[in-house]
């Protein structure tokens, strides 16, 4: 092996970890360094002026937060010892190079390499390379670590025939490993069926399929992360987007990105997405799943572009002592073209003016003037063509748009005729009228699709990325909002059919694709669990043939099944005894129950005198135990859970089916074991 930075020297030769340990120390001095240099650049005399000053001076401040060296975490986690100089010919005799492969990279101050960003091309046989295809690796190294500090290493021969294939014990550890707070990245055990979606280009959407367990939020935000190394030019100026079903979710994973020097990306709901009027009303699920249907957009369009009505009268335009004069046919003309060019209704009514002051000018040349774009510009100010363009082309606004379309039943049944039946339009009318959309009590269905107007009139600003989380639970509707988020770049769905727990859930990715616009994208099904353990997956799995027929039950690959039991409880006291009992492991522990529920068990809990969190709060060392309503217990994971009354989570939705999707949710949130407390009978598909 060749030796440089890449390679600790000053430690002795006999004790390979003393010599890992030197240049772990290395690294975090050489790391500390690059921090300092940063933080030490004088950008006084390099700027023009005060704007210039700072952006160069925020940018110098991210810089320096990427460049934090986390003490608890580790800086590299593997290594690879090449046969060969990657990308020189592979002459005999000649001598590989060794990369320590980390969560970023670290040079030295002669710029060589002491740590390679986990990202480069470099280091992605670190997670493809195998016995059957060694690419090129002879040995590759992985480290254990207790906090920041190395403790143990274990190495994989992988040119060696003669050495059998096993299974890391450092790795199955590391996915084992007891969680207490947000959620961790997981560059350090990614698996080649997962480091192949990550490293998928950024010009394609890819829709993740996983089961509980198996990585697919993990695997969406390390794609994101890859994809912000790779095209970061770009993305910086189109930006990146990570939308998960909730605040408590995106609060749990809000660390990952950041811990892998990536803080440039936002985070948000779909209800952030869409916040252009106040929500402060609920629909009914049958209102919501018309609203959140489809059919609404084209209802939207229709009733938006009845709005134009064709000219009558022409237009005669003043200047001076002459009149110009268009014609109403020639007006109709302008109109028809523009309606034909299927621009949104703003874009057209702003180019209408401009269209009739060229006419005008067309009329100027002929008489023989010869007016300038000024001229134009002037006309289309005109009081004549301005009066004209408001009675043709007015303008609209589109929560007034919708607020009419639910409460005025003739306007709604003129614009859906075809579309939706006599039942589906009272369905979605307001009872009652409203006076003005301040006063309106909108709902989260409504806020869609007044941002479903506001893009027919104006454009959406569309990003270079987005990651959708918990997608299954959207409705057409609100794809379509997220969709044209992304209508110039790529998106990374999430989610599992078996997962969707509302009434309009997603039937197919195929059909969640369509609405989101990326139907060329590619659908990717993870099947390995590497979180939850064999029997608890089992246990769930039972439900699979009743809430999603056909889809393949996820596959533990844990070597450790966990701890599972299913107990009679004999009302709140024993419900507190499991998470007593829960609580004695190293870890965190989650109390999930039906919504209903969840102030009788805290209560309980309060009176034992076990202090707990919601869901979303940080779990600490002195406080680990979190009450989860079943409903936000999607996306969450805990060491340990205690799942009460089954059947009261399957009661506590609106059908059957749903709430058999939300029990499949709350088994499924646990990582080392489960137990599952009932007083009722279980449902009976639990078997």
């Amino acid at each position: 092996m060749s030796t440089s930075a890449r390679e600790p020297l000053d430690a002795p030769l006999d004790d390979p970890l003393a010599r890992e340990r030197t240049h772990l120390a290395a690294s975090r001095s050489a790391l500390r360094a690059m921090r300092e240099d940063v933080e030490a650049l004088d950008i006084s005399d390099v700027t023009a002026n005060w704007v210039n000053a700072a952006v160069l001076a925020r940018q110098i401040d991210e810089r320096i937060k990427a460049l934090a060296d986390l003490s608890d975490t580790p800086l590299f986690f593997g290594r690879l010892d090449y046969l060969h100089a990657p990308g020189a010919q592979r002459a005999e005799g000649a001598e590989g190079e060794r990369f320590y492969i980390g969560r970023r990279h670290v040079h030295d101050a002669g710029g060589d390499p002491m740590v390679i960003d986990w990202r480069a091309p470099v280091s992605q046989p670190f997670y493809r390379a195998s016995k059957k295809d060694p690419m090129d690796v002879g040995l590759r190294r992985r480290f254990g670590y207790t906090g920041g500090a190395l403790t143990a290493y274990e190495d994989e021969h992988l040119s060696d025939p003669a050495e059998a294939a096993t299974t890391s014990k450092l790795l199955q550890r590391e996915i084992e490993r007891p969680r207490v707070g947000p959620m961790r990245d997981i560059v350090a055990t990614i698996q080649p069926e997962q480091d192949e979606i990550v490293r998928s280009g950024l010009g394609g959407t890819v829709c993740v399929q996983g089961g509980p367990g198996t990585g697919k939020t993990a695997v969406g935000l390390h794609r994101v992360a890859y994809l912000l190394y790779a095209h970061r030019e770009r993305l910086a100026r189109t930006g990146t987007l990570v939308i998960g079903p909730n605040k408590s979710f995106l609060h749990y994973i809000e660390q990952v990105l950041p811990a892998l020097g990536e803080l440039s990306v936002r985070q948000a709901t779909v209800d952030d997405l869409v916040g252009h009027v106040e929500v402060r009303g609920t629909d009914d699920a049958a209102a919501a799943i018309v609203k959140g249907d489809a059919r609404m957009a084209e209802v939207l369009r229709r009733a938006l572009y009845a709005h134009v009505t064709m000219p009558t009268e022409p237009v005669v335009v003043v200047r001076g002592s002459r009149r110009w004069r268009v014609p109403a046919y020639e007006l109709e003309e302008l109109v028809r073209e523009l309606l034909d060019r299927d621009i949104r209704y703003g874009a057209a009514r702003e180019a209408l003016p401009q269209r009739i002051a060229h006419a005008v000018l067309v009329q100027m040349e002929r008489a023989g003037e010869a007016p300038d774009d000024r001229v134009q510009d002037t006309v289309a100010r005109n009081s004549a063509v301005k009066a004209a363009v408001k009675a043709v082309w007015p303008a609209v606004d589109p929560a007034k748009l919708v607020l009419r379309l639910l409460t005025d039943a003739d306007f709604l049944a003129e614009h859906a005729e075809g579309l939706l039946d006599e039942d589906e339009q009272k369905t979605v009318l307001w009872a009652k009228p409203v006076r003005s959309v301040k006063s309106a009590r909108w709902s989260a269905a409504d806020a869609v699709l007044v941002d479903e107007a506001t893009d027919l009139i104006e454009r959406t600003h569309s990003l270079g990325h987005v990651v959708l989380d918990e997608a299954q639970d959207l409705s057409p509707m609100q794809y379509r909002a997220v969709g044209r988020r992304c209508t110039t770049g790529s998106a990374t769905v999430l989610g599992d059919l078996a997962q969707g727990t509302t009434p309009w859930a997603t039937r197919s990715w195929d059909e969640a694709l369509a609405h989101l616009g990326k139907r060329g994208g590619a659908v990717e099904e993870l099947t390995a669990g590497f979180r939850v353990p064999t029997d608890v997956i089992a246990y769930a799995s039972r439900l699979l043939p009743h809430i999603a027929p056909g889809l393949a039950p996820v596959a533990s690959v844990r070597e450790n099944p966990g701890f599972f039991e299913v107990r009679t409880a004999d009302g709140t006291a024993d419900v507190v005894a499991a998470c007593e009992e829960l609580l004695g492991n190293e870890g965190s522990t989650g109390l999930i129950a039906a919504d209903a529920r969840v102030p009788a068990l805290a209560e309980a809990l309060a009176a034992a005198g076990i202090a707990c969190l919601a869901p979303g709060e940080e779990t600490t060392s002195e406080t680990r135990l979190t009450l989860v309503p079943a409903s936000l217990a999607k996306g969450l994971e805990y060491d340990y859970v205690v799942l009460d009354e089954p059947q009261a989570v399957v009661d506590g939705e609106p059908d059957e089916r749903t709430g058999l999707r939300r029990l499949y949710v709350a088994l499924t949130r646990a990582v080392s074991g489960l137990i599952v407390t009932h007083a009722a009978p279980l449902p009976a598909q639990l078997g």
